[in-house]
């Protein structure tokens, strides 16, 4: 009996000792906490254990006990930027958690573009890879993982930028960070929860996708794919629901191939997928977004208009017009149309942190909003658009536009010429006695040169809704 009772009381050790202070996964050595501001330390211990956490920029010890499912949350103040500093936590364990920074925090996510990396073959992460060791950027790559229902945890951990850590993570994340780095000489964490081949329906809450009928009815034509997921909610559940505690300043994103053949439901979506995401941080997140690049999804037929993408372009420019959102234009910086990842990661992750610079850190002496097609009216032959983030002119890249096209009323489409005046584009046609519409870049492929005199691409657009058939 006694040896039974021994036996049983090795094999319930384990278990014992395993219910000390634990920690998920995002709150580790190496962290960046959000400066100034309020924010989640939790974990799990024993039912009714008494736990201390010192935090060390302020040298206070805070007391919190864990729950009767085994749970615990605490909240703490940040100070301005600034660290290395340690906090302590102890109860029937301790745990010390070292060289924590406190600076700003943004989550990187979407589909292959924002996924690829030096192992992807980016060349100007190569070209990083010798000057690139900052103890002030800090990484977190949470790894290709899928779940049915939301969890609290996640694989990964906290590195300091170098050589050995850039490899593996986002190169627009990347150049994002180190350019909100230099700007504002603060620390930088980078969250890094993408996936290359995914649609925007996994990355969004089930609910967003299944409450509304036209979404769900897009969501049943994706497609199985051996390399990605396709059910809606399930890398939200796994990759972005343990998230949700921590504190994070935004959130940059790069998606939507996967969806060129539902874009008609993109922007529904999108920013009903962002809204849910600010709705679990329980705060408006910035979400800045880049719209995505020319590319020819059908070879057979390069040579003919394909529209599919365009209209998912046309869909995330309007997903813009939620608040605290910005869409980075990035058809300049392609080089090859038949290869959908562009090499050029530094120009998008630049002008994603232009608008978070602009927009949420006070910074000027600059522009990064791109000129977006506000109205149009008609004067005798000719159609007059006129834009608005111009703000001084626009300007034509060459003698000539290019994928710039005008139609009357039988709805047929020729090249067009046209004139700049100030924030103006003058666009006619000798075919076109009476113009209705104007198109521009509206197509898959289509790279246009018109751009803002401070050098910011104009987007794609049409003015009329009229069908568009691929």
């Amino acid at each position: 009996m006694k040896k039974l009772l021994l036996y049983s009381i090795v094999l319930l050790l384990p278990a014992v000792l395993h219910a000390a202070i634990r920690l998920p996964a995002l709150v580790g050595s190496n962290m960046v906490l959000q400066q100034n501001d309020s924010v989640t330390i939790w974990g799990w211990a024993n039912p009714s254990e008494k736990i201390m956490v010192f935090t060390g920029w302020d040298n206070k010890t805070a007391t919190v006990t864990t729950s009767g499912d085994a749970k615990w949350t605490l909240k703490v103040q940040t100070p301005a930027a600034g660290g290395p500093y340690e906090i302590k936590l102890k109860g029937s364990n301790e745990i010390v958690l070292k060289n924590i920074l406190i600076g700003e925090v943004w989550l990187c996510s979407g589909q292959s573009n924002m996924e690829y990396s030096y192992y992807n073959g980016v060349r100007q992460i190569a070209a990083e890879l010798p000057v690139c060791s900052n103890n002030n950027i800090r990484f977190f790559n949470i790894p290709k993982t899928t779940a049915i229902y939301p969890q609290e945890d996640c694989p990964g951990t906290w590195e300091v930028c170098d050589s050995n850590s850039l490899k593996p993570f986002s190169a627009v994340g990347y150049f994002f960070g180190l350019k909100l780095q230099q700007s504002l000489g603060v620390p930088v964490g980078l969250i890094n929860a993408s996936w290359g081949g995914t649609p925007a329906e996994v990355w969004a809450p089930e609910h967003v996708v299944t409450g509304e009928p036209p979404l769900s009815a897009a969501a049943a034509r994706l497609a199985p794919a051996a390399w990605w997921p396709h059910k809606p909610g399930y890398a939200y559940n796994a990759m972005i629901a343990p998230l949700t505690h921590f504190n994070i300043k935004g959130v940059i994103w790069y998606q939507g191939e996967a969806n060129v053949k539902t874009a008609a439901t993109y922007a529904p979506l999108f920013t009903g997928m962002i809204q849910a995401w600010r709705a679990a941080w329980h705060k408006q997140l910035p979400f800045y977004y880049v719209q995505i690049a020319p590319f020819v999804y059908d070879q057979e037929h390069e040579a003919a208009l394909q529209y599919e993408a365009a209209v998912l372009r046309e869909e995330q420019a309007r997903s813009s017009a939620l608040p605290g959102t910005g869409m980075v234009v990035v058809s300049d910086a392609t080089e090859n149309v038949k290869d959908i990842h562009p090499q050029d990661k530094r120009t998008v992750g630049n002008r994603l942190a232009a608008w978070a610079l602009g927009e949420n850190y006070g910074k000027t002496g600059f522009t990064w909003k791109s000129p977006v097609f506000k109205e149009m009216s008609i004067s005798k032959n000719k159609a007059v658009l006129r834009f608005s983030n111009v703000p001084t002119s626009l300007r034509i890249n060459g003698k000539a536009p290019v994928a710039l096209y005008i139609a009357g009323a039988d709805h047929v489409f020729y090249e067009a010429s046209a004139k700049v005046e100030k924030d103006a584009l003058i666009v006619w046609s000798k075919k076109v006695e009476k113009p209705e519409s104007v198109r521009y870049s509206f197509s898959n492929a289509a790279i246009g040169n018109i751009f803002s005199s401070e050098g910011l691409p104009v987007g794609a657009f049409r003015t009329d809704n009229w069908k568009v058939t691929p």
